[in-house]
């Protein structure tokens, strides 16, 4: 009894869970997948809200934790960030960082409260790096081919390859950690992560490398596709890791809401904003 129980309650879970994110994807893919094509101020307006979105979870986060970051200040400085990166292409990118701390140095020197004033002016900071500068690196990916010569249009493929690899990795490490998952990977910072499950992810990963390679990014060799698949599995392990400790520190379960089935942007992108850099510096420094 109790064991057709259990898994009567976990195919309930796993049907109610998955179409609402089926139904989700269903509407964001294709948008997606035009927006990117398009590439320019469209592709940029996306991430910015992706990264203001997600500024606003994690400041709100922090805020339940009982921080006082500067949430306006810090969202603006993460979108000026992302149009400087944008702008620039990339280059004197530690030139905007710095701006980005000495204007968050002013605003705490500004406020009447002074007690703990660098644990609030280190979170508003590691906010705007965490979201805003890791997201950049999508919109590096989508720009890549500017600073390569290249035809601006394969920059798209650039962009549908991070977001394949590590969807594909998300979806086998979810799909197989909740059917067969037994053994915790890190329960300490979250006990829905299993062993099973991260290998899995990996094995997803690298067959979605491998069927991009084959399709729209031929500029990858099969050795090369299967190594990215790898690296990428870790690389987002480690942010869908850091945003579980994240949570799991401000006492949260989801960032919230907004994504039907899938919580908040953060929720959605944290695998995401590792593996954008990866793969940006993966193409810049060793295929293209």
């Amino acid at each position: 009894m109790g064991r057709s129980s259990t898994a009567s309650n976990s195919t309930s879970w796993l049907r109610s869970g998955m179409v609402l994110r089926v139904l989700a994807s269903l509407v964001f893919i294709p948008c997606f997948v035009v927006i990117a094509l398009r590439g320019g101020g469209y592709f940029l307006g996306l991430i910015a809200l992706v990264v203001t979105l997600g500024m606003g979870e994690f400041f709100s986060m922090m805020r339940a934790k009982g921080l006082q970051p500067f949430k306006y200040a810090g969202v603006t400085s993460g979108l000026a960030l992302l149009w400087f990166t944008y702008d620039r292409n990339g280059a004197d990118a530690g030139f905007a960082v710095a701006l980005v701390v000495m204007a968050v140095l002013a605003l705490e020197l500004m406020r009447k409260e002074s007690r703990a004033a660098l644990t609030h002016a280190s979170t508003t900071f590691f906010g705007v790096i965490y979201v805003a500068f890791l997201s950049s690196h999508m919109v590096l990916l989508r720009e890549l081919p500017r600073g390569l010569g290249l035809p601006y249009a394969e920059g798209s493929a650039f962009v549908f390859l991070a977001f394949a690899v590590t969807w594909s990795g998300d979806t086998g490490a979810y799909l197989v950690g909740r059917t067969v998952g037994r053994h915790p990977l890190l329960p300490r910072i979250s006990r829905g992560k299993t062993v099973e499950g991260a290998v899995g992810g990996a094995v997803f990963a690298v067959f979605g490398a491998l069927v991009a390679r084959y399709t729209f990014a031929p500029f990858l060799g099969t050795v090369s596709a299967v190594a990215l698949g790898l690296c990428a599995t870790l690389a987002g392990l480690g942010g869908d890791l850091t945003e579980s400790m994240i949570k799991r520190d401000a006492d949260v379960k989801d960032a919230s809401g907004v994504i039907p089935g899938h919580g908040g942007v953060l929720d959605r992108f944290d695998s995401l904003l590792f593996t954008a850099p990866l793969i940006y510096y993966f193409l810049k420094f060793f295929i293209l």
